[in-house]
């Protein structure tokens, strides 16, 4: 059974070359080989059409890595269905299958040279090169920030965006923190890698591996973040509430829209607009046309108003 399991996952693999250039970001469909290695097997069911890792599964193709509890990957015949009459019944994947769905499950973790994501269930699309994750502890790790959610997150890699949904924050390194009901994070590729994948531990080796991955991948940093829905900004002084925000993690800054609200201890003032410096923690509120800004400033209690104090004069002589 091991000489044909090494056939099958090697053929596979060399049916998946491609002449595209080495992924970028958390991206499964371009690259080389794919390296699929197991600690309680690998078990390959050609009715199905689908080869299944279990036990410290993991899956590697350019420079990206899959680790989970089980890996479940579904192929075809390259270039479509081919009718059963044409399908491979002994060789499988080494008569030009390929892959186009992989599945992980439990304790899932998907590293690239500097990114890195976790879930409990994540499904990768290699026709469309999204990646979908699911279940408790949900997070997306890059260079400078973190992004987490209730829901979902979904990591376009040829479209270089996160979407996460249900409460979904995002932090920076230095503390800066967005959260709305939807994030959409858009990624720009960097020159240069500024870190490495962290070593990970060895595991058992099967008769299937596939050596020769093309090493590394580009890093990546978030460029922009559209928040949606419920969005709360909050800086060192003052909470900044609204409808939806566009934020730049470099610049620090946001522009809120829609039923504004900037709150500082008791004082509040309400606009259809907001600036916020994240930075140096100024917040602005601006009026739209034809409408005004509106505030309630409480006085702090035993603190005087600001501006000019009159002064106290002496008590008369008894």
């Amino acid at each position: 059974m091991i000489p044909t399991m090494r056939r099958t996952i090697l053929g596979l693999a060399a049916a998946l070359l491609s002449s595209a250039a080495i992924a970028q970001g958390i991206d499964l469909s371009q690259g080389g080989p794919i390296e699929v290695t197991a600690v309680d097997g690998i078990e390959w069911r050609q009715q199905d059409q689908v080869v299944i890792a279990r036990g410290q599964a993991r899956a590697t193709r350019g420079g990206v890595t899959v680790d989970a509890d089980r890996l479940v990957a579904r192929y075809r015949p390259r270039g479509g269905e081919a009718p059963a009459a044409q399908r491979p019944t002994t060789d499988g994947p080494t008569g030009g299958g390929e892959i186009w769905r992989l599945e992980a499950e439990g304790n899932v973790v998907v590293t690239s040279a500097t990114d890195r994501a976790e879930g409990d269930r994540a499904v990768y699309d290699m026709d469309q090169a999204v990646m979908v994750m699911t279940g408790g502890n949900l997070r997306l790790i890059t260079p400078d920030n973190t992004l987490t959610a209730r829901d979902s997150i979904e990591y376009w890699a040829q479209r270089r965006m996160a979407v996460a949904r249900g409460n979904a924050v995002v932090v920076t390194n230095d503390g800066r923190r967005v959260r709305a009901d939807t994030l959409v994070a858009y990624f720009v590729e960097n020159a240069a890698p500024g870190a490495t994948a962290a070593a990970q531990p060895p595991r058992a080796q099967p008769a299937a591996v596939l050596p020769g991955q093309p090493e590394g991948t580009q890093p990546s940093s978030i460029e922009r973040v559209e928040a949606y829905g419920n969005v709360d900004i909050r800086t060192a002084e003052e909470v900044v509430r609204g409808d939806r925000a566009v934020y730049n993690p470099n610049s620090g800054m946001a522009r809120l829209l829609g039923a504004v609200r900037i709150t500082r201890g008791d004082n509040t003032l309400t606009g259809q607009e907001a600036i916020v410096n994240m930075k140096t923690g100024v917040a602005r509120l601006v009026s739209a046309p034809g409408a005004r800004v509106q505030g309630l400033v409480v006085p702090q209690q035993g603190q005087p108003l600001p501006g000019p104090q009159p002064t106290p004069q002496p008590e008369p002589a008894q």
